[in-house]
């Protein structure tokens, strides 16, 4: 079992000076059901299948599980998703022992953009760049799953 330890920031400055690498993503949600989501993404040319369970008490921990998968299958996969797709790109931003991850989205997500950073604890310190907002960890409007059908454009 996997367990995903991440805090989210919206971001309020210029960030993309910093990236080393970017990449494009499109995933969608098969299933999303009793905070357990079934996501397929297509990763610039690779495929993944990935299985999130529900959120800990703290917002920042939960159960992930992640296939990688041929493209094809995953971008066959997509059509069976039952919300909308999310279109965005990936800025990655080393910081000290970390990788900040960007997502810029794009579509009915347009002017949303995010930073993530994985941790190995909950209670890991790291540095924060001058570009992060407010954090917004553990608000369920920020999670990819919600605004498939959600999206930003229409809050």
């Amino acid at each position: 079992m996997g367990q995903e330890i991440e805090r989210k920031f919206l971001i309020k400055g210029d960030f993309k000076k910093y990236a080393v690498k970017s990449l494009t993503i499109k995933q969608g949600y098969i299933s999303t059901v009793h905070g357990i989501t079934v996501r397929v993404r297509l990763k610039d040319k690779t495929g993944y299948l990935t299985i999130k369970g529900g959120t800990g008490e703290s917002g920042l921990s939960r159960y992930e599980w992640e296939k990688e998968i041929a493209f094809r299958e995953a971008d066959e996969l997509l059509s069976l998703c039952d919300s909308g797709i999310i279109d965005k790109t990936r800025y990655l931003i080393p910081s000290g022992n970390y990788t900040w991850e960007v997502d810029e989205f794009h579509g009915e997500n347009e002017g949303l953009v995010m930073a993530e950073i994985e941790l190995k604890s909950e209670s890991d310190t790291f540095p924060l760049p001058e570009w992060l907002g407010q954090e917004v960890t553990g608000d369920l409007r920020y999670y990819n799953s919600y605004i498939a059908k959600n999206p930003f454009t229409r809050w």
